[in-house]
This record gives C-alpha cells, sequence and structure tokens, in this order.
C-alpha cells in the first residue's frame, strides 16, 4: 500500500506559482505521481507545467491497461508520455508571442510493483529515503551540474553559483526533447521525495531528511515553512510518497 501527500506554495519572492503536481488516487490502479516547475514569462510557466502534466497523465493512464508490464514496456510508456507532453507544450509555444520560450521541467513516477518507473527532465529532483540514508535518483539537467560532472566546481560551489538555475534540457522547449528514464526498487518503509528546485535551493539536504523522515503527513508543509523562512526565493512543490 502507498500513502502520499503534497503541497505547493508561491514562496516569498515570485508573484505566481508556476509549479504543478498529480497524485493519483489511492484506490487508482496506475500509481502515478507528477511533479513540473514552469518557466517562460507572465502566465507561459503556469501553462506549460498544467499542459505537461495533465498531457503525461492522460498519456499513461490511456496506456497503462494495454502496456505489457515488463521493465521495457513500462520504461518506454513513461518515455512516450514525457515526448507527447513535449510536443505538445512545444506546439503551444509556438501559437502564441506570449507563450514563447515557455517550458518546464518534469518529474513522473510510476509505481508498479515495488518498483518506481522515474521520468526526469530539468533540475527538479526525486530522492529515495531507504532506513537511514537518503539518495538522489535524479541528476540535475543544469550548468552547473555539468562543471561539477566536468570536475570544473566542487558541489559547494555549484549551491551558491550564480548561473545556478540556468537549465541545459527542459520540456517543451525543442520540437524532440530525450528524458532521463530509470528504474528503482521501492520496498516496505521506503519514502520517496519529489520537489521543485524551490526546496532544494532554500533547504539542505539533511533538514529534508529529517522532516521527511517524521510525520509524512505534515511533512510537505514543514518543508515549504522552512524553505520560506530561508527566503522563499522560488515556488516550492513537495510530494512525499510512503510504501506501508
Amino acid at each position: 500500500m502507498i500513502i502520499a501527500y503534497a503541497k505547493s506554495d508561491t514562496g516569498k519572492v515570485r508573484e505566481m506559482n508556476q509549479d504543478a503536481y498529480y497524485l493519483s488516487d489511492s484506490s487508482s490502479e496506475v500509481k502515478l505521481f507528477i511533479l513540473a516547475d514552469g518557466m517562460g514569462g507572465y502566465k507561459g510557466g503556469e501553462i506549460a507545467s498544467n499542459l505537461a502534466i495533465k498531457c503525461t497523465r492522460n498519456y499513461i493512464e490511456n496506456n497503462f491497461k494495454d502496456t505489457p508490464k515488463d521493465r521495457e514496456n513500462l520504461i518506454q510508456l513513461v518515455a512516450s508520455s514525457m515526448e507527447y507532453a513535449n510536443m505538445i507544450v512545444y506546439e503551444k509555444s509556438k501559437e502564441d508571442k506570449e507563450f514563447e520560450g515557455m517550458g518546464t521541467t518534469l518529474e513522473v513516477c510510476l509505481i508498479y510493483n515495488n518498483k518506481i518507473y522515474i521520468g526526469h527532465i530539468g533540475d527538479s529532483r526525486i530522492y529515495r529515503i531507504r532506513k537511514d540514508f537518503m539518495r538522489k535518483l535524479t541528476t540535475d539537467h543544469s550548468y552547473v551540474q555539468k562543471l561539477v560532472k566536468d570536475g570544473t566546481i566542487t558541489k559547494e560551489e555549484a549551491e551558491v553559483h550564480p548561473k545556478k538555475n540556468m537549465l541545459l534540457k527542459a520540456l517543451g522547449c525543442n520540437a524532440f526533447v530525450e528524458p532521463d528514464v530509470s528504474v528503482k526498487g521501492f520496498l516496505k518503509d521506503d519514502i520517496l521525495l519529489i520537489s521543485s528546485d524551490g526546496l532544494t535551493n532554500m533547504v539542505k539536504q539533511e533538514d529534508i531528511f529529517q522532516i521527511a523522515t517524521g510525520n509524512i503527513e505534515k511533512a510537505p508543509q514543514r518543508l515549504i515553512d522552512l524553505a520560506n523562512q530561508h527566503g522563499g526565493m522560488d515556488n516550492i512543490t513537495v510530494i512525499i510518497i510512503k510504501s506501508i
């Protein structure tokens, strides 16, 4: 059995919340959790994030029943849903000058049979907590992450780098996109945390761990409160899922 809670907040600085999320109903056959952090102009980011979630959700829910439930086919289902969402958001951005250049990050977690089928684009993050260890399951598609990977800067320097928010990959900005897709185990008592960078830029990983392993129902709001106490420079969205 899976329980999930989520909260989203505009933060202290932004005028509008361009984050969006979706949690499947606990009774639903399809256990699907999605988060998107939109960007681009007035309203553009909000439209991109909501549209990406709607398209991804519809694609997976409409095709889940007829998809063979093996590893490769479920990975392909997640990847195809994101490619479909990318196409729709990209086409929408071409319709109106106001939406030009809009895009969004996208995190997709489809949970089936003690496994998480993960799709990832951008710099929102997915963590898994197992016992006393919190592991990041995604790699940021950002300029500073590339600098860290290349050995140009340290992880500590990346935290305060002026180009921290510069993305190398986002959904809806190009006609085609290649999401990162992977499969991880999701066992009893494991916790999955999905968040926009409005949380991870403001709150240290050890503090996220402490709160996420406490009262799971209150954890999303507590994490948002802490991000806001630290400045709330961006929209903040947190989804927490636990296998019980």
